[in-house]
């Protein structure tokens, strides 16, 4: 940790990115560092790839969340957040790897190692608790839009506390931003409270999609950009709805195969997809999302992959009949 923020304390203009597709975590994270480091007077950018979920755009000082940056030799240190590798980050990676100093802060197992400096904690319940212990070894005082931040990162990365990751630091840190002043229940209005008309559509269509192995181990929700443009949303509408099919009855795995904008490629009809998966703790998906070049948490992990929506299906079914 002393490298790291001897790193930032020479550094002039520091870029904070966290990976496309951002959860709570990820917003949050990079957002709480970002008002942290802009307290010792360093330049910051704050990047994602992707739009920022409805349901994240209540946290403080979300709109300085760029969708592209500069050239690389703009910055002298990038903190690349809650990524178990690079390319994650999206787009913008051929870049981030070529700044001087690449530091890696994360909190998944299945974390690649990437970067000059890494400060990785698999048993932290999420990435804003190693960011809390990071602005708290800077000597930065947190305030209210930085606990705003810290606390939405540990509620959602934890499931509102229930899911395994919840450790003793989950509920004292989130003791402590309440203390500074966060509203749990407003939080919690935000986080899970409204939903737009287009989110209930689409959320409709999803749960028509869903489909059973026939062991009954195994469900994979499916969203289109069909289903998009039918219910007028954004992708980023799309959050959350894997927990719909992972809380079937007798599911251990549940799948979302979420269809990406860039659509078919020139010649074999492949598309890219986004595969979340998620587990009841019985299986490993991180070691599943593995296999196919992803990662994550035991319950929680992901993968891309170009191929048809058809032979995805059958590829995730196959795995049932391990389950």
């Amino acid at each position: 940790m002393d490298q790291i923020i001897k790193q930032i304390n020479e550094a002039k203009h520091i870029l904070l990115a966290s990976h496309s597709q951002p959860d709570g975590d990820a917003v949050s994270s990079i957002l709480a560092l970002g008002l942290a480091i802009g307290k010792l007077g360093k330049k910051t950018t704050i990047y994602n790839a992707s739009p920022i979920p409805a349901v994240y755009r209540f946290l403080p000082s979300v709109e300085r969340i760029v969708r592209h940056i500069k050239k690389a030799t703009t910055y002298d240190v990038a903190l690349v957040l809650d990524c178990g590798d690079l390319p994650r980050i999206g787009e913008a990676t051929t870049t981030v790897s070529r700044i001087p100093v690449v530091i890696n802060i994360d909190h998944h197992i299945s974390n690649t190692g990437f970067g000059d400096i890494q400060l990785i904690d698999p048993l932290a319940c999420s990435t804003s608790e190693i960011v809390y212990r990071l602005i708290k070894a800077m000597d930065v005082p947190i305030d209210k839009a930085m606990a705003t931040s810290l606390y939405t990162g540990i509620l959602t990365d934890t499931g509102s506390f229930r899911f395994s990751s919840t450790n003793q630091a989950a509920f004292a840190i989130s003791q402590e931003m309440a203390e500074l002043g966060v509203e749990a229940h407003e939080v919690a209005q935000h986080v899970y409270g409204t939903y737009s008309l287009g989110r209930i559509k689409l959320l409709n269509l999803a749960l028509d999609s869903i489909e059973i192995s026939d062991n009954g181990k195994l469900s994979i929700m499916t969203v289109t950009g069909a289903m998009f443009e039918e219910t007028r949303t954004q992708p980023e509408d799309a959050d959350g709805m894997i927990n719909y099919a992972r809380r079937i009855e007798d599911v251990k795995v549940a799948a979302l195969i979420h269809e990406q904008k860039n659509g078919k490629t020139k010649s074999n009809g492949h598309c890219r997809f986004h595969v979340s998966l998620r587990s009841d703790g019985s299986v490993d998906v991180a070691a599943i999302a593995g296999s196919f070049g992803g990662g994550g948490h035991a319950s929680a992990a992901g993968f891309q992959v170009e191929t048809t929506l058809k032979k995805l299906k059958s590829d995730i079914i196959t795995l049932a009949q391990n389950l």
